[in-house]
């Protein structure tokens, strides 16, 4: 077969691992979910061992069904959830609690300390990121306060702390690398986007001593070799590692300023690609890392949504009014054309543009004749409105107007959704013909660092295009009574 890259794609709801051959066609995967922990108070957690053991399992199980010779395997690529937070021992490896999951508020109590919300202006302008407990700043310092000798592990020096991607380097290392990259880094609320580096006194203010935190290393660099607890039969170098939403960002060829993509998964990012200049939102986006490459920073505005995939996780679930999430499609289709019903997935407040992490969510618009199949739609319409929100906002940034959105997640299956979305654009939406963009851009980004790969690779994909197909006035409509039921819960 030649050689080929292993991706890892560690996600809130499981983990992935894909094989590419030395092409970059996609050539086998296999996934695992993990245990979503949720308490009585809403706290959400992962057990950060299951998904160490799901990643070794699952790279195992990848190259014995794919039947390739495991010496073909020339280098492993990474992208994770992101935000979730956890610290662990730095020499017996065991985490001392489970991971606080990035949709968790518990840390907001810290966040309203007077002495760091009174900060909460030179955090933005040196991090780029609003204070909100969304963000393992806030995260790391509840795990410092709250575990039970967590402070004085890390006053002896024993305490690792991070992203779930430098966990997973650690452990695949066994202990000899304590890395991340520039994109994680700058999702943490503790690094300086400026000097590209932790930042001492916003670290002082959350408690934490930039000693405990890991490397920050260039996204295609070299991350440390691992034989998956002795499966290969020689080290095989991780040589990428982003967060899941830069790495898509990356995998779908958003190389260019201006360029832009929305990832629907439980949650949502959507990112835009604003090159080496770091432009700081003044319209409740934030500003990161998307990568750092062979030396060069690229910039990107970002705006994270709480709850998009998850509003049908929650249709089915706990109200009980679809079976199987692709039923949505055809209420949404059967749905009143003159209904007016607005659904604001507030679960545990909004994340951007709104920042408000106190207010509940709503149905706004409900008549006599509001039934399931409003609701649905109104659930996912909202998915579509929570987006255009967001890149509006960059478009304020920016002054560039967005005509072109691609796309990645499960829910891009649905074809109202995103001929919705392209309405309520008023501009296209490219739909890829896979769903593995995280994947593809970790092991593209390792492909090209490790010479298997050019930029010609990124022509690989094929796209669906959706083209706006509603008139100017009923789009306008239609928007502005969402941000009118915005307003109600504001």
């Amino acid at each position: 077969m030649g050689k080929c890259i292993i991706s890892i794609d560690q996600s809130t709801q499981g983990t992935k691992a894909v094989l590419f051959d030395e092409k970059g066609k996609l050539i086998n995967r296999k996934d695992l979910s993990h245990l979503q922990i949720i308490n009585d108070k809403g706290w959400v957690s992962h057990n950060p061992e299951e998904i160490y053991k799901n990643t070794v399992s699952l790279v195992k199980n990848l190259v014995i069904e794919s039947g390739i010779n495991k010496n073909d395997v020339v280098g492993i690529g990474i992208s994770n959830q992101r935000e979730t937070s956890l610290i662990w021992d730095r020499f017996d490896r065991k985490p001392l609690a489970n991971a606080i999951v990035w949709q968790c508020n518990r840390a907001k109590d810290i966040c309203e300390n007077p002495k760091i919300k009174d900060a909460s202006e030179i955090i933005k302008e040196r991090t780029g990121l609003q204070l909100s407990p969304y963000f393992p700043a806030s995260k790391l310092s509840w795990l410092l306060k709250n575990v039970t000798g967590a402070s004085d592990m890390a006053e002896s020096n024993r305490l690792c702390m991070g992203t779930i991607d430098t966990w997973l380097i650690y452990c695949l290392t066994e202990g000899k690398s304590y890395k991340t990259d520039y994109s994680n880094a700058s999702r943490t609320q503790l690094f300086n986007i400026h000097t590209l580096e932790w930042d001492k006194d916003i670290c002082e203010l959350f408690g934490v001593h930039t000693k405990w935190l890991p490397e920050v290393c260039d996204s295609n660099s070299y991350f440390g070799d691992t034989n998956f607890e002795g499966f290969f039969n020689k080290p095989i170098p991780i040589h990428s590692n982003m967060g899941d939403s830069h790495s898509a960002l990356f995998g779908q060829g958003c190389l260019q300023t201006g360029m832009i993509k929305a990832t629907y998964g439980t949650g949502s990012s959507i990112m835009m690609n604003i090159g080496e200049n770091l432009v700081m939102s003044k319209h409740g986006v934030v500003t990161s890392l998307g990568w750092r490459m062979n030396g060069k920073t690229t910039y990107v505005l970002e705006g994270n949504i709480n709850y998009t995939g998850a509003v049908i996780s929650w249709l089915k679930d706990n109200v009980g009014l679809i079976n199987k999430p692709n039923e949505t499609e055809e209420l949404c289709y059967n749905a009143k054309d003159n209904d007016e019903l607005y659904f604001i997935p507030a679960f545990t407040g909004l994340g951007a543009p709104y920042w408000n992490s106190n207010i509940k969510g709503s149905l706004v618009g409900i008549t006599r004749n509001t039934s399931k199949n409003e609701i649905v739609r109104a659930g996912i319409e909202c998915i579509a409105y929570q987006i255009i929100d967001i890149i509006r906002a960059m478009e304020e940034d920016t002054q560039v107007m967005v005509k072109e959105l691609r796309v990645d997640g499960g829910p891009t299956k649905n074809n109202y959704l995103m001929q919705f979305q392209s309405d309520i654009l008023s501009g296209s939406v490219l739909v890829p013909n896979t769903e593995e963009l995280s994947a593809i851009g970790a092991a593209y980004a390792a492909g090209l660092s490790l010479g298997i790969y050019n930029e010609s690779i990124f022509g690989n994909i094929e796209r669906k295009v959706y083209n706006p197909q509603m008139s100017n006035n009923i789009q306008e409509k239609k928007y502005n009574g969402w941000k009118d039921a915005i307003k109600t819960i504001l």
